[in-house]
């Protein structure tokens, strides 16, 4: 008998007992690739001895101490590292646990932000209909995903929500992309001018939108102008790389790609691909500078905030993303990860749009080509698609709600950057595989 609260009280899990590479093994000896590194986490593979050498170096001088009191070398080597590497004006690193605590910090700063520069009125954020940020109350209410927000919205303080840059559906036969891009986003300047501009703090979006619609990325300018209109209006753009960054699309920030200047960006999951539960918000020096000069205290924290084993797992993981060329090798081998994919399924009738950057790819399924029509929620094309790759030996990230939180299926593909052009065609044939049997 198990004590565990699972995530689903009728799932039957394996027992993971091993990790090598880009494979786990599980109690009963079966072996799984991982197609999608958990939840676009295991960046790096399993058992990195680089990495666990720095956790037990870190462990063996200094286990834990409380950012109330003291700072560690192993967080402030990570901030540097970090902010050396960050977008344009972004310069301080608020470290935290997780992706849902980074997206959290975010919200509550941006709000102290605009009290200490004397704009206590902004109270509202907007975000974008399909999006995800998290999972903690604060990051679920701006978050757009419909299935997810329900059973929680009467107790939640709700952001408005307009549409996301998503192509494949929304792109009209007349428009050019960049046409599409400018109307999509020019939805943003509407909604701060319905809820006056002055009320409002930010605007929070994924450069890739991750889990709830399968790696969709933005057209070309989309963001932009989204910038234009943040800066316009005065309000912050806050960015949540928390799925897509740290390498996974081809750049170690994603919206390195957009050209994009973020006031606030969060990072985890690749941040420690796996090693060690991390994550992180970082923000302008001009926002730091508020808080500094103002009240001079960030009214938020938790207890393991920069956690030091944490710190010195991340520390080693940037550092072979970066120096040790994995971001780069991210892009490379998701150029062949995309060729394979399109290869295998680019005619497949219930195939309707395979899409995405570097090693972070999705297919969305559909019942008709021609229409895109998706298919009957009943049958769960999702659900019996992970069950079918478990059981031929591939992990991946199935999802169902792709299109307006109810209707539509697609899969999201996060495999390891170390992975070979072997490997990735194991995974594409397992996945194609798994879709012939629930088809």
């Amino acid at each position: 008998m198990t004590h565990v609260f699972p995530r689903h009280a009728k799932a039957k899990l394996p027992v993971a007992v091993r990790g090598d590479g880009v494979y786990l093994f599980d109690s009963e000896g079966n072996s799984y690739l991982d197609g999608s590194g958990g939840a676009a986490v295991s960046c790096l593979g399993h058992n990195d001895p680089d990495i666990i050498v720095a956790i037990k170096n870190q462990v063996d001088s200094l286990d834990f101490a409380h950012t109330g009191f003291m700072t560690s070398e192993a967080a402030e080597a990570l901030a540097t590292r970090l902010a050396l590497h960050a977008p344009e004006g972004i310069d301080r690193v608020y470290l935290v646990s997780g992706g849902s605590e980074a997206v959290e910090a975010a919200l509550k700063l941006a709000r102290q932000y605009m009290i200490e520069i004397g704009q206590s009125q902004r109270t509202r954020f907007i975000a974008r209909r399909q999006s995800y940020h998290g999972n903690t109350l604060g990051a679920l209410g701006t978050g757009g995903n419909i299935w997810r927000r329900d059973p929680f919205d009467p107790i939640m303080v709700s952001a408005s929500h307009i549409a996301p840059c998503y192509e494949y559906r929304d792109r009209t036969s007349v428009e050019t992309a960049e046409d599409y891009g400018n109307r999509v986003a020019n939805e943003l300047e509407a909604e701060l001018l319905r809820l006056g501009p002055e009320n409002v703090i930010g605007f929070l979006a994924e450069p890739v939108v991750g889990a709830t619609a399968g790696a969709v990325p933005p057209v070309a300018g989309y963001f932009r102008r989204i910038r234009e209109i943040c800066d316009k209006y005065e309000v912050l753009l806050i960015l949540d790389e928390v799925m897509c960054g740290m390498g996974r699309t081809g750049t170690f920030f994603a919206c390195e790609q957009d050209g994009v200047r973020p006031d606030i960006v969060t990072i985890a999951k690749g941040l420690g691909a796996g090693y060690q539960p991390i994550g992180a918000m970082l923000c302008s020096q001009d926002i730091y500078d508020a808080i500094a000069e103002g009240s001079g205290f960030f009214q938020h924290g938790h207890t393991y905030l920069g956690h030091p084993v944490a710190c010195a797992a991340a520390n080693a993981v940037v550092k072979k993303l970066i120096e040790g060329g994995l971001t780069a090798r991210s892009d490379k081998m998701g150029q062949y990860l995309e060729r394979a994919l399109f290869d295998t399924f680019g005619q497949h009738p219930h195939v309707g749009d395979i899409r995405g950057r570097g090693m972070f790819r999705g297919l969305e399924f559909v019942a008709d080509r021609d229409t895109k029509a998706p298919f009957d929620p009943e049958k769960q094309l999702a659900a019996r698609l992970k069950r079918k790759a478990m059981e031929n030996g591939l992990i991946c990230y199935p999802m169902s709600g792709t299109i307006d939180g109810q209707y539509g299926d697609h899969v999201l593909l996060a495999p390891p950057f170390i992975a070979t052009e072997l490997q990735l065609d194991e995974l594409v044939d397992k996945l194609s595989k798994s879709l012939k049997a629930v088809l």
